[in-house]
C-alpha cells in the first residue's frame, strides 16, 4: 500500500485497488503502475519498488516527459517535493564584443524516486508542459549515476 500521509487518499489512477479476491494463486507482488519514459532514460528502482504515490513523477505519475532538456546545479531544497536550480549562462554584448555571465533560477518538481539529491549536484530535467509561463520542469537524471 502507498504511504498516506496527506489529508487526501493518496492512489494511483491507473491502478485499480478494489479488484476481488480470486479462487487462483495468491499473488503477493503489490500493484504498483510504472513505466519507461523513453529518451534514453532508465526507470529508477525506487520508482518500481518504492511506495511513494507522486501524480507529478515522470515515472509513476500521469506526466508525459516531452520538450526541452535542461541542466542545472541544486540550490536549495526547502520545498515539499520541489528543488530551485540555477541554469547559468552566457549573454553576448555586441558593443563590447565579450559575453557576461547570466542566471535564472528555476523550480523543479523532484520525484521521491531520487533520494540522493543534495545542494551542489549537477542535474538534468525536462520541460513536460507545451506552453508553460515558469518553467516547472521534473528532474530525471543525475549526472554520473546509474540513471544517465
Amino acid at each position: 500500500m502507498a504511504d498516506q500521509t496527506e489529508r487526501a487518499f493518496q492512489k494511483q489512477p491507473t491502478v485499480f485497488l478494489n479488484r476481488k479476491k480470486g479462487l487462483g494463486p495468491k499473488r503477493r507482488k503489490p500493484m504498483r503502475y510504472s513505466r519507461n519514459v523513453g529518451l534514453g532514460f532508465k526507470t529508477p528502482r525506487e520508482a518500481i519498488e518504492g511506495t511513494y504515490i507522486d501524480k507529478k513523477c515522470p515515472f509513476t505519475g500521469n506526466v508525459s516527459i516531452r520538450g526541452r532538456i535542461l541542466t542545472g546545479v541544486v540550490q536549495k531544497m526547502k520545498m515539499q517535493r520541489t528543488i530551485v536550480i540555477r541554469r547559468d549562462y552566457l549573454h553576448y554584448i555586441r558593443k563590447y564584443n565579450r559575453f557576461e555571465k547570466r542566471h535564472r533560477n528555476m523550480s523543479v518538481h523532484l520525484s521521491p524516486c531520487f533520494r540522493d539529491v543534495e545542494i551542489g549536484d549537477f542535474r538534468k530535467g525536462q520541460v513536460p508542459k507545451k506552453a508553460s509561463r515558469s518553467f516547472n520542469c521534473h528532474l530525471l537524471i543525475q549526472k554520473g549515476t546509474e540513471y544517465s
